[in-house]
């Protein structure tokens, strides 16, 4: 008589939640739940250090990116999407690389995490910086130092300082105030609340390669071009956040009603040429109540843009230099709420 075949072992079944107990979570969703803090902290803290130390005198990891960058350049440059396209992507992997082992290194250690994450934000912002150099800017021009204040310029933005008088440098402040928002604040917060770690790393050196290389120059508007599409791509949905915070924080800054500066933005954003600046720059403009827009120079080179904010005939008023100190604080205002909101996300998400 052949021994009865063995019964098979019972299945474990899933934990079932007995009534009147609490349900016990596994390890997976406590190590989730548990993952979604440090990066929020991470980014409040950046944010802080930011505000707190600004960015470092010497050894800024974006300055030595940026020569690192060059360095390549000189050795890969051509007249050639397809060369340009090449040298922005080695350029991003190769800081994206470390990055992502960073983040997954720190991911399941909490208070390492927060530390990395805290350290990576207070690299890639910029926010004291800009509203020391474009105040620095106001001042000059209050005292009437043509000089000076064309000196602050260069720090600011690309345009050439030497032909722009008074009302010339103070549009050009306002206007690099409110693109720099997004580009140095909003962006790299929203790219770090969904990406962690590599999230801001990657945005700040696209965004880097897009001020080196992302012009219409004659040298650049091949080499230059998948930067400048890739940095358009990066801030699409940064820089519509930034108009929107713009306009929730104008009644507390200037009075100005958020439904006007939102109007502003439908009608005069698209006008720019940056498929995201012009957002930023007619938020700015309509929360200011000035008009922006107009003729620069950059390198040589002649471009004359739409005027943003005022009428359609471009008749609104001039930017002064008290424009400067109100948009310093229209900027803070949209920096402590873009800083909530990418905590908000992060708690959400857990990235």
């Amino acid at each position: 008589m052949e021994p009865a075949c063995p019964r098979p072992a019972p299945r474990a079944s899933a934990a079932r939640p007995t009534p009147g107990k609490p349900m016990v979570l596994g390890h997976n969703e406590r190590v989730r739940k548990r993952a979604t803090w440090p990066l929020a902290a991470g980014l409040i803290a950046g944010v802080a250090l930011d505000a707190l130390l600004g960015d470092p005198r010497r050894g800024h990891p974006v300055a030595a990116f940026g020569r690192a960058a060059a360095a390549l350049e000189a050795r890969d440059y051509a007249d050639s999407r397809r060369r340009g396209a090449a040298h922005a992507a080695a350029c991003v992997l190769a800081v994206a690389a470390p990055a992502v082992a960073l983040h997954r290194r720190t991911r399941g250690r909490p208070p390492w995490q927060a530390i990395a994450v805290a350290t990576a934000v207070w690299a890639v912002t910029g926010a004291r910086s800009l509203h020391f150099e474009a105040e620095r800017a106001a001042s000059s021009l209050r005292r009437r130092d043509l000089a000076a204040a064309r000196a602050v310029l260069p720090s600011l933005c690309g345009r050439d300082p030497d032909t722009l008088d008074g009302a010339g440098i103070a549009r050009a402040v306002v206007e690099s105030i409110a693109e720099n928002t997004s580009d140095a604040v909003v962006a790299p917060l929203l790219w770090g609340a969904v990406a962690g770690i590599p999230g801001l790393v990657a945005y700040r050196a696209v965004n880097t390669l897009d001020a080196m290389v992302g012009y219409r120059s004659v040298r650049y508007l091949r080499f230059g071009w998948a930067a400048a599409r890739m940095d358009d791509v990066a801030n699409w949905i940064p820089a519509r956040v930034t108009a929107a915070l713009t306009a929730a924080c104008a009644p507390l800054v200037t009075g100005t009603s958020p439904v006007s500066v939102l109007n502003v933005v439908r009608r005069d954003g698209g006008r720019h040429p940056s498929p995201n600046a012009g957002r930023c720059e007619a938020a700015f403009a309509a929360a200011l109540e000035v008009c922006l827009g107009g003729t620069n120079v950059y390198g040589g080179l002649t471009e004359t843009r739409p005027f943003l904010g005022g009428t359609d005939l471009g008749d609104g008023r001039a930017p002064e230099p008290e424009d400067i100190r109100r948009a310093v604080l229209l900027s803070r205002a949209v920096t402590v709420s873009a800083t909530a909101l990418a905590m908000l996300i992060a708690v959400f998400t857990g990235a």
